[in-house]
């Protein structure tokens, strides 16, 4: 007969038992305590691991395999392979890795299946994702000592950043902000977190049609704008789709014109949407931009990009960049009304550098030279261009013009065109490309003979 060993069978069966009743949130504190143990008992770097633990939360790969190597080797000596774990992570390294140092269950937002969502919040305890432009809530939760963790751990990327302030603004490395508030700004327990990223958009102007964000037949239109080099501004309110827009025009000048774009945060990746283009790229809050400023008005670029053009200062620089017969300008620009473009812009400028209102109006006016207004439906993951709008000064009465050339109609959701070319736009189309200009002229005119 075999012999029959009492220990190992002890053994083997209260492993067999950890495996399959093990609770996962018990494993993630029990690998929680083996690393603690280790770091204080000096088997660890204690700065070392802090190092490491900063690096794997903003995303370098090698720190983030290095916590996961550690943890799957105390999973397989506590013979827990088997235990489950929630959904939403990867694995049952991953699952722990997360809880303990990573970013919770908001760590799924950073994987494959939301690759194009561009925002997550934390609000007290509740996650949410954007998915189809509506905030989704998720079965996942974040205790406050967990939250208050992780804004300690973001705030090692800025050591500047103190710790008592009630909001912060952080960069991950993919580039994802982050930005916190807490403190006397929130409710008691629901402090915010914030994230949001740019997606990448690879679109064309056929592709916004085919998503029904632009008329089909506007494609070749607006392809010819942008050979006509037009000072454009891409207005509506928030995730209305303006940054994409400004992306996809953006994506059909010509590589070989030098440019300059200026962002307050580093939303639009601009060298890989176009990799060869010489385009520099800057990014300016208000003190930088307000010194910045002349040296941009003594740049030889052939034209601007200012992205999220939010305050006097940026806009300011915009229309004195304009004023000097820069070409190719574009910006986008939070507001409700498109009508009140100039006006708004105006009073954004002389709040921040003094001035007359009246005279920044028309000098904003003579900067650009059509509006594309943006909006969002019920639906909020479907964008609409509502309107184009021409806009001009006439200098014998300075009176500023704007004329609407491109009409949505929700009703039907199908848009309308106005034939409408100013003295001023033909003079600046013949200059910069007379076979375009022609093109336009006949296009805008045989897409309002459409409709009539």
């Amino acid at each position: 007969m075999e012999k029959f060993h009492l220990g190992d069978y002890i053994k083997n069966q209260t492993t067999e038992t950890l495996r399959k009743s093990i609770d996962f949130q018990k494993l993630c504190h029990r690998v929680n305590l083996e690393f603690l143990k280790e770091w204080e008992s000096g088997k660890e770097n204690l700065d070392s691991a802090l190092r490491i633990q900063k690096k794997a939360i903003i995303g370098y790969e090698n720190e983030v395999a290095y916590f996961k190597s550690r943890i799957l080797e105390s999973i397989r000596r506590y013979g827990a392979e088997n235990a489950s774990y929630p959904s939403w992570y990867e694995s049952l390294e991953d699952g722990i890795y997360q809880e303990n140092w990573g970013l919770a269950g908001v760590s799924e937002w950073f994987t494959a299946s939301f690759s194009e969502s561009s925002s997550a919040k934390i609000i007290g305890d509740r996650i949410y994702f954007l998915e189809n432009g509506q905030m989704c809530l998720k079965s996942q939760k974040i205790t406050k000592e967990r939250r208050e963790q992780m804004i300690r751990a973001f705030l090692l990327l800025t050591p500047e950043e103190r710790l008592d302030k009630e909001t912060h603004e952080v960069y991950m490395l993919d580039g994802t902000r982050v930005t916190i508030f807490g403190g006397g700004m929130t409710k008691k327990g629901q402090d915010v977190i914030i994230f949001r990223r740019y997606i990448i958009p690879n679109y064309s102007f056929e592709e916004q049609a085919a998503r029904g964000t632009i008329p089909m037949e506007s494609v070749e239109l607006f392809k010819i704008m942008v050979r006509l080099g037009y000072n454009v501004a891409f207005t509506g309110a928030v995730r209305t789709a303006k940054t994409t827009f400004l992306s996809t025009w953006q994506s059909y000048e010509d590589p070989s014109l030098e440019g300059v774009l200026v962002e307050t945060d580093p939303e639009i990746p601009i060298h890989q949407l176009m990799p060869e283009a010489p385009i520099l790229q800057l990014l300016a809050d208000n003190e930088k931009l307000k010194h910045l400023s002349k040296n941009l008005l003594r740049s030889d670029a052939d034209y601007f990009i200012l992205a999220e053009a939010r305050d006097g200062i940026a806009l300011d620089t915009a229309v004195k960049v304009a004023s000097k017969g820069t070409r190719r300008m574009k910006i986008t620009f939070h507001t409700r009304e498109p009508l009140d473009f100039c006006y708004d812009v105006a009073f954004e400028i002389i709040k921040s550098m003094g001035g007359d209102l009246e005279n920044t109006a028309r000098k904003v006016a003579v900067s650009f030279d059509y509006i594309f207004h943006f909006i969002q439906l019920k639906n909020k993951s479907q964008k609409r261009l509502k309107g184009i709008y021409e806009l001009s000064l006439n200098r014998e009465l300075m009176q500023i013009n704007i004329r609407q050339i491109c009409t949505y109609d929700h009703c039907l959701d199908t848009w309308s065109w106005d034939f409408a070319i100013g003295e001023d736009k033909k003079r600046l189309g013949e200059e910069e490309d007379s076979a375009a200009l022609e093109m336009f002229v006949e296009r805008l005119r045989s897409l309002s003979q459409k409709g009539a």
